[in-house]
């Protein structure tokens, strides 16, 4: 059974514990229309879904757009980015055009390399560029590139070990993991102390709500945001993450509408 943003926000915990599924919503931050809310050691992380693989994330000093497509009128009445986060080149992660209207006099870029590579003039000039393994600093907020990729032999032409990025950002103390496009790869199963995941699942590109939950339940964030799912079931991965990891919050956006 699926549920939409708006079933699960009427429903409420205790209707959606009926159905074995441990989902956590953040009610009043929803409800005062500034997104979820996440607490660090001095201050909050505000993440508002915007669509597919695209969100938008806000905490003290800066505002980050990750894989921001789809057209301007997507990012209205949010705050202008400060940083924009591109995991990789692929169409539903990076779209020139979205950038250039999106993108303010202010604005840092950090991508991959084969991003990197592709970037009109005036966005390189504003972009820096990390591989697997690599970190920088914007403002004061680390970034960590870690890998994204393939492991299933028929889908390593998606997206082929190293040259994709996942990140991890540390805010304020706390840790929160971008997946991007991957499979449930050793270096995702070995993180430790992330407050926020956000994890895909969608065949062929990256992997299915078994391999998400296994992962999910491996390296245990205390919440996590199924992503990146069109044509897979978010509740079935939350479903398995509460049998498996009760523990594990399941936060699920409004991903596609």
């Amino acid at each position: 059974m699926k549920f939409s943003r708006r079933d699960t926000l009427q429903l409420g915990l205790a209707g959606l514990a009926g159905f074995g599924v441990t989902t956590f919503m953040p009610f009043t931050a929803r409800a005062q229309g500034k997104g979820d809310s996440y607490k660090t050691m001095g201050g909050e992380i505000l993440i508002s879904p915007i669509s597919h693989a695209s969100f938008v994330m806000s905490m003290p000093g800066l505002v980050i757009y990750n894989d921001p497509v789809g057209g301007k009128e997507l990012y209205e009445g949010h705050p202008t980015a400060g940083l924009v986060l591109i995991t990789h080149e692929h169409q539903d992660h990076f779209d020139p055009e979205t950038l250039a209207a999106i993108v303010g006099a202010d604005t840092r870029l950090v991508v991959n390399p084969a991003v990197m590579d592709k970037l009109p003039a005036d966005l390189k000039a504003k972009a820096a560029a990390i591989g697997n393994g690599e970190k920088t600093t914007i403002g004061t907020v680390e970034i960590e590139a870690i890998p994204a990729y393939n492991t299933t032999e028929d889908r390593k032409k998606y997206h082929p070990q190293g040259r994709d990025n996942g990140y991890v950002l540390t805010v304020d103390g706390s840790r929160v993991y971008i997946a991007g496009d991957t499979e449930d790869i050793p270096e995702m199963r070995a993180l430790k102390d992330i407050l926020v995941a956000f994890v895909p699942m969608n065949l062929p590109y990256t992997m299915d709500e078994t391999q998400a939950s296994s992962a999910v339940t491996e390296f245990k964030p205390a919440f996590v945001y199924p992503y990146h799912y069109k044509g897979s079931d978010p509740q079935a991965f939350a479903a398995k993450l509460a049998a498996a990891a009760p523990d594990i919050k399941v936060v699920q956006g409004a991903w596609y509408g």
